[in-house]
This record gives structure tokens, sequence and C-alpha cells, in this order.
């Protein structure tokens, strides 16, 4: 008869888990299109022009704004600045609007 029995601290070794390193996951990563890529696209393929084969894009992608159309340049907010402008903004239509109700 085998009785399971609990092993005491000092029978159990000590692991050295500081050296044992798991590994990385595997992670299948696609290349994201640029614009650029995407306008190729668009131009090249018919099929890109169709959603599931039942929805008609083409009124869509006549109407789409190129990425030149679309860039910015980076502007830098300050937060007093803003605030300023918007409050000052708030206070023209609030003016605006009293002047309106007592005419």
């Amino acid at each position: 008869a085998d009785i399971p029995v609990i092993p005491d601290l000092e029978d159990v070794q000590e692991e050295d888990l500081a050296m044992q390193v798991a590994a990385p996951p595997s992670v299948q990563v696609n290349r994201v299109l640029t614009y650029h890529d995407l306008d190729k696209d668009l131009m090249k393929y018919a099929a890109i022009q169709t959603l599931d084969g039942e929805v008609d894009l083409k009124l869509l992608t006549k109407v789409l704004a190129p990425e030149h159309e679309l860039r910015e340049d980076d502007v830098s907010w300050d937060w007093d600045h803003l605030f300023t402008e918007v409050s000052s903004e708030l206070v023209t239509e609030w003016d605006l609007g009293q002047s309106e109700r007592e005419d």
C-alpha cells in the first residue's frame, strides 16, 4: 500500500530558475501599408471597389482625398494659449447671444 507523503523542505532541491529563460512568443507580423501603397492598390485593382461583392464603393473611391491633401504640419499646443483662445471664443459667443436676446 503506497501512501503519499508530503516531502520536507530539506528534502526538496531548490531549482535555480534565475538561469532559465522562457521562449519568446511567436507572432507573425504583417507589413503595414503606406498611403501611397493603398492609393496604388485602389487604382490598380477593381475588386477593391466592391465590398463583399455586393456593396459598390466606386462613389466613395471617386471622392477620396489624395495623401498630400491630408498631410498636416505638427503644431505644438500650449495649454495656457489654447485655454485663453477657447475661453475668449466662448465669451464672444455668449455676448452675441446676450445682445440678440436684448434686441
